[in-house]
């Protein structure tokens, strides 16, 4: 029998960034500079440009309501991308003058990401990152504040696996994950205690390493895959290991989402097994809207303990799905995991950068309005009265 949910993943959620308004692109490029490479990168202290992005976040947070949606975020509206300013407020990890080597792909070739950092020291937690920015979220939402940080996962990839040219030690690559678990793992805490109970960890470099091609380029840094996938699931799970049980702790893992181009492709059957049951986090939000994402198949593993937000929705292109065509796509997928342990969402977030995907956000809210409709269509209620935690 299907149950209401009470905790978070809803039935209907969605992974966390949002299309900025026009007016709030055009602020931040006038009070910071153009998006010029690596211009910007990390948090902010313009006092003009905060006032524009609350009124904004306010906004924002009213049209996730409106949607129907149990859970709201600020839509990562204070960020440059969704990455970058997180990474930034660690000790040891610096904005760098080189290009980034990771590369996106879009349907008119390849793009390259601007953004790029460097390690200039050991890393350490140096004091709160993002408790402010999540405790706006919960002061001016009636819904389950959520807040989205990059997953450990993801530092490696970002530095090109040079780990050891500015921290020696770190020739020995499980001292680089275990400073920098024991740096998120102290960032968990003290957003908890400002209050978070809905934290989401994003990546994409465990899905890279189901694409042949980047196994391959991990492998000539020198990193076995299936070794790296081992380390980023302890990186995790460190990371989290104080949490209280009021906390929910998801994962979103997708293939890339820079401006709607994609950085991978192939099914998770490579990763599957050991990711649902050995990553100790509460459910996990897949990408599954496109070919890319292979089959529904590898959501055999799941433990009957965790859930899986089937990303079916779209959120790279302005084209609205078919109703019926996605129900039937959550039930194919509930022939490999219990219907009860499914929810629906986009695949990812709206815009992983400033700029944001090529899609209005009128475009984006029929796209949220359809998760919430599809939801309740086979699970139910969902609304406010149906549950929720606040």
């Amino acid at each position: 029998m299907v149950q209401d949910r009470r905790k978070p993943p809803f039935r209907a959620d969605h992974v966390g960034s949002l299309k900025r308004p026009a007016h709030l692109q055009q602020q931040r490029e006038r009070l910071l500079g153009a998006h010029t490479p690596n211009s910007n990168l990390g948090r902010h202290d313009n006092a003009e440009l905060k006032a524009i992005e609350d009124q904004a976040i306010i906004e924002v947070i009213r049209l996730q309501e409106d949607c129907g949606l149990l859970s709201a975020t600020d839509g990562e509206f204070r960020r440059r991308s969704w990455w970058t300013d997180f990474m930034l407020g660690f000790e040891g990890i610096a904005q760098s003058a080189q290009k980034s080597k990771l590369e996106f792909r879009d349907s008119q070739g390849q793009v390259r990401s601007n953004s790029s950092i460097e390690l200039t020291g050991p890393i350490r937690w140096a004091g709160d990152i993002f408790s402010d920015q999540f405790r706006f979220v919960a002061e001016h939402t009636r819904v389950t504040p959520k807040l989205t940080v990059p997953a450990p996962t993801n530092l490696l990839y970002f530095l090109g696996g040079e780990i050891a040219k500015a921290v020696p030690d770190y020739r020995d690559p499980s001292l680089f994950w275990s400073d920098l678990a024991q740096a998120y793992r102290q960032e968990v805490a003290a957003l908890h205690t400002s209050g978070c109970r809905y934290l989401q960890l994003d990546d994409i470099t465990l899905a890279f390493l189901c694409d042949a091609e980047r196994r391959q380029e991990v492998a000539s840094w020198g990193y076995d895959p299936d070794r790296l996938l081992a380390d980023y699931i302890r990186s995790v799970n460190i990371a989290v290991a104080d949490r209280p049980a009021d906390m929910v702790v998801t994962m979103h893992i997708c293939r890339g989402n820079f401006s709607g181009a994609f950085g991978a492709q192939g099914g998770y059957e490579a990763i599957s097994d050991r990711l649902f049951n050995e990553t100790a986090v509460d459910g996990f939000f897949l990408e599954y809207d496109s070919p890319r994402a292979g089959s529904f198949e590898p959501l055999r593993h799941l433990p009957r303990d965790k859930s899986v937000v089937l990303g079916l929705i779209t959120s790279k292109t302005n084209v609205l799905e078919e109703p019926d065509a996605v129900r039937r796509r959550i039930d194919e997928a509930s022939r490999y995991a219990d219907l009860d342990q499914l929810c629906l969402s986009p695949q990812c977030g709206f815009a992983s950068n400033y700029l944001g995907n090529p899609v209005t956000i009128d475009d984006q809210r029929r796209k949220l309005e359809l998760v919430v409709q599809i939801a309740e269509s086979v699970w139910g209620k969902i609304g406010a009265d149906a549950g929720g935690v606040s």
